[in-house]
C-alpha cells in the first residue's frame, strides 16, 4: 500500500486529511473528514453554521490540532505541527477577526508581512527600503486592488478595504495554499463584487480553501465545492452541479441562505 507521501508524488495534491475528527469532550464538532485538494486547486468549503466548517480550518492550521486523523501538507505529516511551522512551509490563512495594524498605512501592513516571512523581524522604525521586499509589497498592492489607498492608515479603511487588505496579507512570502476564513463576511455587494474579481485574479499556481456562507460567492471562485453537513461530509462537485443540488439548496434554505 502507498504511503501519503508516495501517493503526493503520484498525484501531486496539497492538502490529504485522513479521518480527521476534532472532538470537544464528547462533542465531536468534525467526525472522520477525509478528502484531498490537488496543488493549484480553488475548493470551496460549504455548510449551515454548525456544521464543522471553522473546526476544519481549525484543525488544518494547527489552531486546534485533531483529535484523531491525518493532516498531509505537499506530502509531509503535519498534524502535530504548531501554526507558524505550517506558515514556514507556506501555509496561509485568514481569520473572521482582524489582525491588521491600524495605526500603519496599508503599504506598511504589506510590507511588514512580507518582512515578516522572508525571515526579517518587525522592524517598523527601521524600515530597510529593500528594494525586493518594496517590488513585493507593490505586487500586493496591485492584486489585491489598494493601490490608490496605499498610504491610507488601516483605521480609515472600510470593512471591504480592510478584507481586501488581509488577502494581501496572506498572500506575502509565496504561500502555496491559502485558507479563506469566511471572506464576504459583512461586505456591502459592491465591495462582494470586487472581492470576487480579486480571487478570480490571484496567480493560477497559488490553491486556496475558502470557507464562505454566501453562496454565490463561492460558486464564482472555485474549481470544486465540498459540502459539510452537522460536523461530517456530505458530497463534492463542481460549483454547477452543487448549485444544482436539491439536497444542498434544502441546507441553504434551511439556514436562510440560498442561490440564484
Amino acid at each position: 500500500m502507498l504511503h501519503s507521501a508516495d501517493m503526493h508524488r503520484i498525484s501531486g495534491d496539497a492538502l490529504i486529511l485522513e479521518g480527521v475528527t476534532r472532538a470537544f469532550g464528547a462533542l465531536k464538532a468534525i467526525d472522520d473528514v477525509t478528502f484531498s485538494v490537488p496543488a493549484g486547486e480553488r475548493r470551496a468549503v460549504l455548510g449551515a453554521n454548525g456544521a464543522g466548517k471553522t473546526t476544519l480550518f481549525n484543525a488544518i492550521t494547527g489552531d486546534f490540532p485533531p483529535t484523531a486523523g491525518r493532516v498531509m501538507f505537499f506530502g509531509e505529516d503535519i498534524t502535530r505541527l504548531p501554526p507558524y511551522e505550517r506558515i514556514r512551509r507556506g501555509m496561509r490563512r485568514t481569520y473572521q477577526s482582524s489582525l491588521l495594524f491600524r495605526e500603519l498605512s496599508v503599504r506598511d501592513n504589506l510590507y511588514l508581512a512580507t518582512q515578516g516571512i522572508s525571515g526579517g523581524r518587525f522592524s517598523v522604525l527601521r524600515r530597510r527600503d529593500d528594494d525586493a521586499l518594496l517590488a513585493a509589497t507593490q505586487i500586493l498592492l496591485d492584486l489585491v486592488h489598494l493601490d490608490h489607498l496605499s498610504e491610507m492608515p488601516v483605521s480609515l479603511l472600510s470593512h471591504g478595504q480592510q478584507r481586501q487588505l488581509e488577502v494581501g496579507m496572506a498572500l506575502a512570502g509565496a504561500p502555496r495554499l491559502i485558507l479563506f476564513d469566511e471572506p464576504a463576511a459583512g461586505l456591502s455587494p459592491a465591495e462582494r463584487r470586487e472581492l470576487v474579481n480579486i480571487l478570480q485574479g490571484l496567480p493560477r499556481h497559488i490553491g486556496f480553501v475558502l470557507i464562505e456562507h454566501d453562496l454565490d460567492i463561492a460558486l464564482r471562485v472555485v474549481d470544486r465545492v465540498t459540502i459539510m453537513h452537522n460536523g461530517r461530509l456530505l458530497k463534492h462537485g463542481t460549483p454547477q452541479e452543487i448549485e444544482n443540488d436539491a439536497e444542498v439548496q434544502a441546507i441553504y434554505m434551511g439556514s436562510g441562505h440560498h442561490g440564484h
